[in-house]
């Protein structure tokens, strides 16, 4: 298979570590500054391009796809609505994998909560949703506490308040979605029930990235000669052949 990356920051070098480990798979290039400019820039026809950079790439990868009718595996978060649409419109013409987490851990834990969360909202718990991640990511909430949030609450019944301050007053039918930034940390997402005199949380935390690297490999294995379509880790993984309900 033949490869560009496009970043290659500390996830762009860690996937790289992890593919030059096999002998059936050629990186063709990084779109970087100091090396390639774009995938247009990068010789030769690719089998796919792996994006985990920022949203200003977004177009040039996705025409690069199509052009060379390559798979796409996209891991960039804090992307528009038309950029997301943008995905959805490339997803008719080649196999992309957009996911906003490719771990494994929290591919279930987004599944279990599509179960337990609206449960756990009809019996009358309030929910609320904690990440921390390092002191240099871009967005917030994180892309993965977004998707936890349309887990728990998939037709938006509930309004998101992303931090409170001064007099908020009684909660309303709200969750909270709140933020950490600091250190080093690769990632923790906790999902927080409060009920009465009961507390249920599930976490997620993340030593490394490492596992984001390793679950784009795998999506790697899986979107290479798939017919196109819009595919998430669930899918890679074969979550959705399990019983139990489908994801939100």
């Amino acid at each position: 298979m033949k490869v560009i990356l496009v970043g290659y920051g500390r996830m762009g070098k860690m996937i790289e570590e992890l593919l030059a480990a096999r002998g059936d798979v050629e990186i063709l290039g990084a779109v970087s500054p100091g090396l390639y400019e774009s995938p247009w820039d990068v010789p030769g026809k690719p089998d796919a391009l792996i994006d985990f950079s920022y949203p200003g790439n977004l177009e040039t990868t996705l025409a690069r796809a199509e052009d060379a009718a390559s798979a796409v595996i996209l891991g960039t978060t804090g992307l528009t609505a038309e950029q997301v649409e943008r995905v959805g419109a490339a997803a008719r013409r080649v196999p992309v994998v957009f996911d906003a987490n490719f771990s494994l851990g929290v591919a279930v834990l987004r599944k279990a909560l599509a179960q337990v969360g609206p449960l756990l909202l009809k019996c009358g718990f309030d929910a609320e949703i904690v990440e921390t991640h390092h002191n240099r990511k871009a967005d917030a909430p994180s892309g993965t506490a977004k998707a936890l949030l349309c887990a728990i609450d998939p037709a938006g019944d509930y309004a998101p308040v992303y931090g409170r301050e001064g007099l908020v007053g009684a909660r309303g039918r709200e969750i909270g979605v709140h933020a950490v930034r600091g250190g080093t940390v690769a990632g923790e997402h906790r999902a927080l029930f409060f009920g009465e005199d009961e507390t249920l949380e599930f976490r997620h935390f993340a030593a490394s990235r490492r596992i984001f690297a390793a679950g784009a490999v795998r999506a790697l294995d899986f979107a290479v000669g798939r017919a196109p379509g819009l595919y998430r880790v669930d899918d890679v993984l074969g979550l959705n052949d399990i019983r139990g309900g489908e994801n939100p």
